[in-house]
């Protein structure tokens, strides 16, 4: 089971973007990098296409390393630790190692 997944809440813990905090788009487990909202953005050039009529340079986020990426808690609204915690029905969750709430 993975640290962070799709659709968590993460923290930037080091990097141009330190203590800014955004949306998980897309996670790449096997190079253990992943893709966050609005953060280490990147200029590219992007050439006309029927789609998109102008081209030129747009920003664009870039994949940023899972070691730098924190979960942040619902319930402490602070970057976690992530434990585990199986159930009786053998279902095995992510936890917040500060406040044991479900992450």
């Amino acid at each position: 089971m993975a640290r962070i997944k799709k659709g968590d809440t993460v923290a930037i813990l080091g990097g141009k973007d330190k203590g800014k905090t955004g949306k998980v788009l897309q996670v790449w487990p096997e190079t253990e990098r992943a893709l966050v909202e609005r953060i280490n953005l990147v200029k590219h050039f992007e050439r006309r296409s029927q789609q998109n009529q102008a081209g030129g340079i747009v920003e664009r986020e870039g994949a940023i390393a899972l070691a730098k990426l924190a979960p942040v808690c619902p319930k402490c609204q602070k970057p976690a630790r992530v434990g585990w915690r199986v159930s009786g029905t053998d279902e095995k969750r992510r936890i917040c190692r500060r406040c044991q709430e479900p992450l």
